[in-house]
């Protein structure tokens, strides 16, 4: 029997007969690798999951708590999915074309987890203005986001851009690590405690693998090289994936760790309240303006425009903020369209079915 309070799961509501609750330790096309009770169980979704989801947002993903039938002689049942305490969504852009995108659709990566690892290398790659994106997402998600600096022993001078990353993003902490070399990873201990659980996110080739390498103990992920010409790398992981650390250390004894597949771009998605969070020093600017509508432009006595002048508020920050505000704003209103579009429709095709029901009157 498994304890799956070692994987984090709470119990708060009673368990319907003939079902077992579980983590979604893998996932993979239409199957799903399920910690329970009884073990470690191979599972697919149960046919009521696809008439009852309205969105992706409702299908389980790695480190979601479920309710399984279980079957110990083939594949086990998805039946339900549990309330998530966290989640870390992106925006999926699809339909691209003719200058474009059709639609916009939040795709969850993980759930259930404590702290996000924001993975970046310290190499000709590194872009502060690409972490303040993932660190609001990250403050959305309602997880405590962490910035893990890699690769510091192939640069001479890490203490800048750890310096630059505390700057942008006050309060949140900051990591510089070598698992070459092992320095730096010591201090991760703090969050790597029984019980709790760690997403890793980043782009290809920031050392996600490698990181978690480490902290297994072993190799349980590919590891490539990046290409030297621009410093990027080719994705290593394929798909998303949880991980028990073993009891290297009596700190990381019992934590999990989800990797997932690097990410070229990061969409945000509803994402107003980490925006706030990841930029509550510019937002605090906006109370001293002279109108409550100020909209920032050319309106007198605007604090912005102020701190902008006098070097308090750094020109590329306020840059960074609006940006985000106009791209969560667009997949906002994208999202809700299809949203309204997709309930209008099923709205009539219920009418439909019910007037051929009743003969057409």
């Amino acid at each position: 029997m498994i304890d799956l309070k070692q994987y984090g799961y709470i119990q708060t509501e009673p368990i319907p007969d003939g079902l077992i609750p579980g983590r979604v330790t893998e996932h993979r096309g239409s199957q799903y690798t399920v910690v329970t009770e009884r073990g470690e169980v191979t599972a697919e979704l149960k046919g009521s999951f696809y008439h009852s989801a309205r969105t992706r947002d409702d299908f389980p993903c790695v480190g979601d708590f479920v309710l399984a039938q279980y079957n110990d002689s083939g594949s086990s049942l998805i039946a339900g999915l549990l309330p998530r305490r966290t989640k870390f969504s992106r925006a999926d852009f699809s339909g691209h074309g003719a200058g474009f995108v059709k639609t916009v659709l939040e795709q969850v990566v993980a759930a259930n987890f404590d702290f996000v690892f924001i993975v970046t290398s310290l190499n000709r790659d590194f872009k502060v203005s690409r972490i303040t994106r993932y660190l609001t997402q990250a403050w959305q998600s309602g997880g405590q986001p962490v910035v893990i600096l890699t690769k510091a022993d192939l640069v001479e001078d890490y203490d800048t851009p750890v310096s630059d990353v505390q700057k942008a993003s006050p309060g949140v902490p900051v990591h510089a690590v070598s698992v070459h070399t092992g320095f730096g990873l010591a201090a991760l201990d703090e969050y790597l405690l029984s019980g709790k659980t760690v997403v890793l996110l980043g782009m290809s080739g920031v050392g996600k693998s490698s990181l978690l390498n480490a902290l297994m103990g072993r190799s349980v992920m590919t590891v490539k090289a990046i290409r030297e010409d621009d410093s990027r790398g080719r994705h290593t992981t394929t798909h998303r994936q949880l991980f028990m650390l073993p009891p290297i250390s009596g700190a990381s004894s019992g934590a999990m760790v989800i990797d997932t597949p690097g990410m070229r771009e990061l969409g945000l998605f509803g994402a107003s309240e980490g925006i706030s969070a990841g930029f509550a020093d510019v937002e605090e600017i906006f109370a001293r303006c002279r109108f409550s509508d100020c909209r920032h432009q050319t309106e007198p006595g605007c604090a912005v425009l102020a701190a902008l002048a006098d070097g308090s508020l750094p020109q590329e920050h306020w840059a960074c903020y609006l940006a985000q505000r106009r791209e969560n704003k667009f997949a906002d209103d994208k999202a809700g369209y299809m949203r309204d579009k997709q309930e209008w429709s099923k709205s009539i095709s219920k009418f439909s079915k019910q007037l051929k029901k009743n003969g057409g009157k």
